[in-house]
Protein backbone atom coordinates (compact mmCIF):
# COMPACT_ATOMS: atom_id res chain seq x y z
CA UNK A 1 0.00 0.00 0.00
CA UNK A 2 2.79 2.38 0.93
CA UNK A 3 4.63 1.74 -2.32
CA UNK A 4 1.42 2.17 -4.31
CA UNK A 5 0.68 5.52 -2.68
CA UNK A 6 4.21 6.70 -3.39
CA UNK A 7 4.00 5.65 -7.04
CA UNK A 8 0.66 7.40 -7.42
CA UNK A 9 2.06 10.60 -5.92
CA UNK A 10 5.07 10.58 -8.24
CA UNK A 11 2.89 9.94 -11.30
CA UNK A 12 0.61 12.78 -10.29
CA UNK A 13 3.57 15.16 -10.06
CA UNK A 14 4.87 14.09 -13.46
CA UNK A 15 1.44 14.51 -15.08
CA UNK A 16 0.84 17.95 -13.57
CA UNK A 17 4.37 19.11 -14.31
CA UNK A 18 4.09 18.01 -17.93
CA UNK A 19 0.86 19.95 -18.34
CA UNK A 20 2.22 23.11 -16.76
CA UNK A 21 5.55 22.97 -18.61
CA UNK A 22 3.71 23.00 -21.90
CA UNK A 23 1.76 26.15 -21.01
CA UNK A 24 4.46 28.51 -22.15
CA UNK A 25 6.12 31.25 -20.12
CA UNK A 26 9.55 32.78 -20.03
CA UNK A 27 12.91 31.01 -20.01
CA UNK A 28 14.05 30.00 -16.55
CA UNK A 29 16.28 32.51 -14.79
CA UNK A 30 17.40 29.94 -12.21
CA UNK A 31 20.61 31.29 -10.67
CA UNK A 32 21.95 27.76 -10.26
CA UNK A 33 22.33 27.37 -13.99
CA UNK A 34 19.54 24.85 -14.38
CA UNK A 35 19.78 21.09 -14.51
CA UNK A 36 19.66 18.46 -17.23
CA UNK A 37 17.42 19.38 -20.12
CA UNK A 38 16.00 22.84 -20.80
CA UNK A 39 13.01 24.46 -22.42
CA UNK A 40 10.41 26.84 -21.03
CA UNK A 41 9.44 27.35 -17.42
CA UNK A 42 5.91 27.75 -16.11
CA UNK A 43 4.37 31.23 -16.00
CA UNK A 44 3.60 31.13 -12.29
CA UNK A 45 5.14 33.78 -9.97
CA UNK A 46 8.85 33.35 -9.40
CA UNK A 47 9.73 31.57 -6.16
CA UNK A 48 12.94 31.41 -4.16
CA UNK A 49 13.65 27.99 -2.64
CA UNK A 50 16.64 27.13 -0.45
CA UNK A 51 18.07 23.64 0.06
CA UNK A 52 20.28 23.15 3.11
CA UNK A 53 21.97 19.79 3.63
CA UNK A 54 24.50 18.09 5.89
CA UNK A 55 26.74 17.16 2.94
CA UNK A 56 30.45 16.84 3.55
CA UNK A 57 33.21 17.62 1.08
CA UNK A 58 33.49 15.20 -1.83
CA UNK A 59 30.15 13.45 -1.33
CA UNK A 60 28.88 12.93 -4.88
CA UNK A 61 25.45 11.87 -3.59
CA UNK A 62 24.51 15.50 -3.07
CA UNK A 63 25.64 16.46 -6.56
CA UNK A 64 22.93 14.12 -7.86
CA UNK A 65 20.34 15.55 -5.45
CA UNK A 66 21.19 19.02 -6.75
CA UNK A 67 20.84 17.86 -10.36
CA UNK A 68 17.24 16.89 -9.68
CA UNK A 69 16.51 20.05 -7.72
CA UNK A 70 17.95 22.29 -10.45
CA UNK A 71 15.91 20.56 -13.14
CA UNK A 72 12.69 21.08 -11.19
CA UNK A 73 13.70 24.69 -10.45
CA UNK A 74 14.26 25.40 -14.14
CA UNK A 75 10.81 24.02 -14.96
CA UNK A 76 9.02 25.71 -12.07
CA UNK A 77 10.43 29.24 -12.45
CA UNK A 78 12.30 28.89 -9.16
CA UNK A 79 15.49 30.58 -8.01
CA UNK A 80 17.32 27.67 -6.35
CA UNK A 81 19.77 28.37 -3.52
CA UNK A 82 21.96 25.56 -2.22
CA UNK A 83 24.16 25.47 0.88
CA UNK A 84 25.60 22.75 3.10
CA UNK A 85 27.54 22.13 6.28
CA UNK A 86 28.39 18.74 7.73
CA UNK A 87 28.36 20.20 11.24
CA UNK A 88 24.90 20.37 12.81
CA UNK A 89 25.36 23.88 14.19
CA UNK A 90 26.55 25.18 10.84
CA UNK A 91 23.62 23.60 9.01
CA UNK A 92 21.16 25.20 11.45
CA UNK A 93 22.78 28.58 10.89
CA UNK A 94 22.38 28.16 7.12
CA UNK A 95 18.68 27.40 7.58
CA UNK A 96 18.37 30.60 9.64
CA UNK A 97 20.11 32.48 6.84
CA UNK A 98 17.50 31.17 4.40
CA UNK A 99 14.72 32.34 6.73
CA UNK A 100 16.34 35.78 6.92
CA UNK A 101 16.36 35.94 3.11
CA UNK A 102 12.57 35.40 3.21
CA UNK A 103 12.67 32.41 0.88
CA UNK A 104 9.41 30.87 -0.29
CA UNK A 105 10.36 27.35 0.78
CA UNK A 106 13.10 25.34 2.45
CA UNK A 107 14.35 21.82 1.68
CA UNK A 108 16.42 20.35 4.50
CA UNK A 109 18.03 17.04 5.48
CA UNK A 110 17.67 15.83 9.07
CA UNK A 111 20.83 13.81 9.67
CA UNK A 112 21.11 15.39 13.14
CA UNK A 113 17.49 16.27 13.79
CA UNK A 114 17.69 17.83 17.24
CA UNK A 115 19.93 20.56 15.87
CA UNK A 116 17.22 21.46 13.32
CA UNK A 117 14.21 21.48 15.66
CA UNK A 118 14.33 25.09 16.86
CA UNK A 119 15.29 26.68 13.57
CA UNK A 120 12.55 24.81 11.70
CA UNK A 121 10.09 26.06 14.31
CA UNK A 122 11.23 29.57 13.39
CA UNK A 123 10.61 28.76 9.71
CA UNK A 124 7.04 27.75 10.57
CA UNK A 125 6.55 30.97 12.53
CA UNK A 126 7.76 32.90 9.48
CA UNK A 127 5.23 31.05 7.33
CA UNK A 128 7.87 29.29 5.23
CA UNK A 129 6.90 25.75 4.15
CA UNK A 130 9.50 23.03 4.65
CA UNK A 131 10.11 19.67 2.94
CA UNK A 132 12.61 17.27 4.50
CA UNK A 133 14.69 14.89 2.42
CA UNK A 134 17.06 11.95 2.76
CA UNK A 135 17.35 11.53 6.53
CA UNK A 136 15.29 11.83 9.69
CA UNK A 137 11.90 10.87 8.24
CA UNK A 138 10.51 10.00 11.67
CA UNK A 139 11.08 13.60 12.82
CA UNK A 140 9.70 15.32 9.72
CA UNK A 141 6.04 15.56 10.74
CA UNK A 142 6.79 16.66 14.31
CA UNK A 143 9.01 19.42 12.94
CA UNK A 144 6.13 20.72 10.82
CA UNK A 145 7.33 19.68 7.37
CA UNK A 146 4.86 19.17 4.52
CA UNK A 147 6.34 15.71 3.96
CA UNK A 148 9.57 13.71 3.82
CA UNK A 149 11.11 12.43 0.58
CA UNK A 150 13.67 9.62 0.75
CA UNK A 151 14.00 6.00 1.73
CA UNK A 152 13.21 4.29 5.02
CA UNK A 153 16.76 3.73 6.26
CA UNK A 154 15.87 0.83 8.56
CA UNK A 155 14.06 -0.96 5.74
CA UNK A 156 17.02 -0.31 3.43
CA UNK A 157 19.40 -1.78 5.98
CA UNK A 158 17.17 -4.83 6.37
CA UNK A 159 17.20 -5.33 2.60
CA UNK A 160 21.00 -5.31 2.67
CA UNK A 161 21.09 -7.85 5.51
CA UNK A 162 18.84 -10.17 3.54
CA UNK A 163 20.97 -9.76 0.41
CA UNK A 164 24.16 -10.55 2.35
CA UNK A 165 22.56 -13.64 3.87
CA UNK A 166 21.42 -14.77 0.44
CA UNK A 167 25.02 -14.55 -0.74
CA UNK A 168 26.15 -16.87 2.03
CA UNK A 169 28.28 -14.30 3.83
CA UNK A 170 29.02 -14.67 7.55
CA UNK A 171 30.72 -11.57 9.04
CA UNK A 172 30.04 -8.01 7.96
CA UNK A 173 31.88 -4.77 8.68
CA UNK A 174 29.48 -1.79 8.48
CA UNK A 175 31.37 1.45 7.83
CA UNK A 176 29.82 4.62 9.31
CA UNK A 177 31.46 7.63 7.69
CA UNK A 178 29.77 10.36 9.77
CA UNK A 179 29.35 9.92 13.51
CA UNK A 180 26.02 11.04 14.93
CA UNK A 181 24.16 10.74 11.61
CA UNK A 182 20.93 8.95 12.58
CA UNK A 183 20.33 7.60 9.07
CA UNK A 184 23.71 5.86 8.91
CA UNK A 185 23.16 4.29 12.31
CA UNK A 186 19.73 3.08 11.20
CA UNK A 187 21.23 1.47 8.12
CA UNK A 188 23.73 -0.57 10.12
CA UNK A 189 21.05 -1.51 12.66
CA UNK A 190 18.83 -2.70 9.81
CA UNK A 191 21.65 -4.84 8.40
CA UNK A 192 22.18 -6.41 11.82
CA UNK A 193 18.46 -7.14 12.21
CA UNK A 194 18.15 -9.37 9.14
CA UNK A 195 21.69 -10.63 8.51
CA UNK A 196 22.21 -14.25 9.47
CA UNK A 197 25.81 -13.67 10.52
CA UNK A 198 27.52 -11.09 12.73
CA UNK A 199 27.81 -7.34 12.13
CA UNK A 200 30.47 -5.01 13.51
CA UNK A 201 30.34 -1.25 13.06
CA UNK A 202 33.38 0.93 12.47
CA UNK A 203 33.44 4.75 12.48
CA UNK A 204 35.66 6.56 9.99
CA UNK A 205 36.04 10.20 8.94
CA UNK A 206 34.33 10.31 5.56
CA UNK A 207 35.79 13.68 4.58
CA UNK A 208 39.35 12.42 5.16
CA UNK A 209 39.84 9.77 2.48
CA UNK A 210 43.35 8.56 3.46
CA UNK A 211 42.33 8.20 7.09
CA UNK A 212 39.09 6.36 6.22
CA UNK A 213 40.90 3.98 3.88
CA UNK A 214 43.60 3.25 6.46
CA UNK A 215 41.01 2.51 9.15
CA UNK A 216 39.17 0.01 6.94
CA UNK A 217 42.45 -1.60 5.86
CA UNK A 218 43.62 -1.99 9.46
CA UNK A 219 40.36 -3.64 10.45
CA UNK A 220 40.51 -6.09 7.55
CA UNK A 221 44.09 -6.97 8.43
CA UNK A 222 43.17 -7.55 12.07
CA UNK A 223 40.01 -9.56 11.36
CA UNK A 224 40.68 -11.96 8.50
CA UNK A 225 37.25 -13.58 8.97
CA UNK A 226 35.40 -10.49 7.72
CA UNK A 227 33.90 -11.57 4.41
CA UNK A 228 31.74 -8.52 3.67
CA UNK A 229 32.24 -4.78 3.96
CA UNK A 230 29.18 -2.54 3.68
CA UNK A 231 29.87 1.14 3.09
CA UNK A 232 27.11 3.69 3.58
CA UNK A 233 28.04 6.10 0.80
CA UNK A 234 29.31 5.71 -2.75
CA UNK A 235 32.64 7.58 -2.27
CA UNK A 236 33.53 5.30 0.66
CA UNK A 237 33.03 2.20 -1.52
CA UNK A 238 36.04 3.11 -3.67
CA UNK A 239 38.15 3.53 -0.53
CA UNK A 240 37.00 0.13 0.74
CA UNK A 241 37.98 -1.54 -2.55
CA UNK A 242 41.51 -0.14 -2.23
CA UNK A 243 41.69 -1.02 1.48
CA UNK A 244 40.68 -4.59 0.67
CA UNK A 245 43.42 -4.87 -1.94
CA UNK A 246 46.09 -3.46 0.37
CA UNK A 247 44.99 -5.69 3.25
CA UNK A 248 45.02 -8.82 1.08
CA UNK A 249 41.42 -9.46 2.08
CA UNK A 250 38.87 -11.49 0.13
CA UNK A 251 35.88 -9.65 1.59
CA UNK A 252 33.05 -8.64 -0.73
CA UNK A 253 32.54 -4.87 -0.94
CA UNK A 254 28.93 -3.67 -1.06
CA UNK A 255 27.57 -0.16 -0.67
CA UNK A 256 24.63 2.13 -0.19
CA UNK A 257 24.11 4.73 -2.91
CA UNK A 258 25.05 4.88 -6.54
CA UNK A 259 27.26 7.02 -8.75
CA UNK A 260 29.30 6.59 -11.93
CA UNK A 261 32.28 5.19 -9.99
CA UNK A 262 30.17 2.55 -8.24
CA UNK A 263 28.61 1.49 -11.54
CA UNK A 264 32.11 1.15 -12.99
CA UNK A 265 33.13 -1.05 -10.06
CA UNK A 266 29.95 -3.14 -10.30
CA UNK A 267 30.82 -3.76 -13.93
CA UNK A 268 34.36 -4.77 -12.95
CA UNK A 269 32.96 -7.00 -10.17
CA UNK A 270 34.87 -5.04 -7.55
CA UNK A 271 31.56 -4.22 -5.83
CA UNK A 272 28.92 -6.89 -5.31
CA UNK A 273 25.80 -4.73 -5.11
CA UNK A 274 24.64 -1.20 -4.36
CA UNK A 275 21.50 0.21 -2.76
CA UNK A 276 20.00 3.02 -4.83
CA UNK A 277 17.72 5.54 -3.10
CA UNK A 278 17.40 7.68 -6.25
CA UNK A 279 18.79 11.01 -4.99
CA UNK A 280 17.82 12.80 -8.22
CA UNK A 281 14.19 12.14 -7.31
CA UNK A 282 14.72 13.48 -3.80
CA UNK A 283 15.93 16.83 -5.11
CA UNK A 284 13.42 17.04 -7.94
CA UNK A 285 10.35 16.11 -5.94
CA UNK A 286 11.26 18.36 -3.01
CA UNK A 287 11.46 21.48 -5.17
CA UNK A 288 8.43 20.41 -7.17
CA UNK A 289 6.38 19.83 -4.02
CA UNK A 290 7.10 23.31 -2.72
CA UNK A 291 6.06 24.76 -6.08
CA UNK A 292 2.93 22.58 -6.17
CA UNK A 293 2.06 23.62 -2.64
CA UNK A 294 2.37 27.32 -3.53
CA UNK A 295 0.50 26.90 -6.83
CA UNK A 296 -2.19 24.40 -5.89
CA UNK A 297 -1.95 23.65 -2.12
CA UNK A 298 -0.76 20.10 -2.94
CA UNK A 299 1.10 17.83 -0.53
CA UNK A 300 2.87 14.76 -1.88
CA UNK A 301 1.89 11.49 -0.22
CA UNK A 302 -0.79 13.21 1.82
CA UNK A 303 1.90 14.21 4.30
CA UNK A 304 3.23 10.65 4.62
CA UNK A 305 6.84 9.83 3.66
CA UNK A 306 7.35 9.51 -0.10
CA UNK A 307 9.73 6.62 -0.68
CA UNK A 308 12.42 6.79 -3.38
CA UNK A 309 14.17 3.53 -2.39
CA UNK A 310 15.66 1.11 -1.61
CA UNK A 311 16.49 -0.70 -4.83
CA UNK A 312 19.25 -3.32 -4.95
CA UNK A 313 21.50 -2.75 -7.97
CA UNK A 314 23.84 -5.48 -9.25
CA UNK A 315 26.11 -6.04 -12.24
CA UNK A 316 23.12 -7.06 -14.39
CA UNK A 317 21.59 -3.58 -13.98
CA UNK A 318 24.69 -1.74 -15.24
CA UNK A 319 23.76 -1.62 -18.97
CA UNK A 320 20.47 0.10 -18.19
CA UNK A 321 21.93 2.63 -15.74
CA UNK A 322 25.46 3.61 -16.75
CA UNK A 323 24.40 6.32 -19.23
CA UNK A 324 22.40 7.99 -16.46
CA UNK A 325 25.14 7.77 -13.87
CA UNK A 326 27.57 9.18 -16.44
CA UNK A 327 25.45 12.33 -16.80
CA UNK A 328 25.02 12.63 -13.02
CA UNK A 329 21.31 11.87 -12.64
CA UNK A 330 21.49 8.37 -11.08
Amino acid sequence: MRTARTAAAVLAVIALAAGCSGSGGKDSEDDSGGGAGGGKSVDTPRLKIAMVTHAGAGDTFWDIVQSGAKQAAAKDNVQFLYSNDKEAKGQAELVQSAIDKKVDGIVVSLAKPEAMKDVLARARTAGIPVVTINSGSEFSKDFGALSHIGQDESVAGEAVGEELSGRGLKKTLCVIHEQGNVSLEQRCAGVKKTFGGSVENINVEGTDAPSAQSAIEAKLQASKDIDAVVTLGAPIAALAVKAKEDAGSKAEIDTFDLNAEVVKRLKAKEVGFAVDQQPYLQGYLAVDELWLNAYNANTLGGGKPVLTGPQIITEKDVPALEKYTARGTR
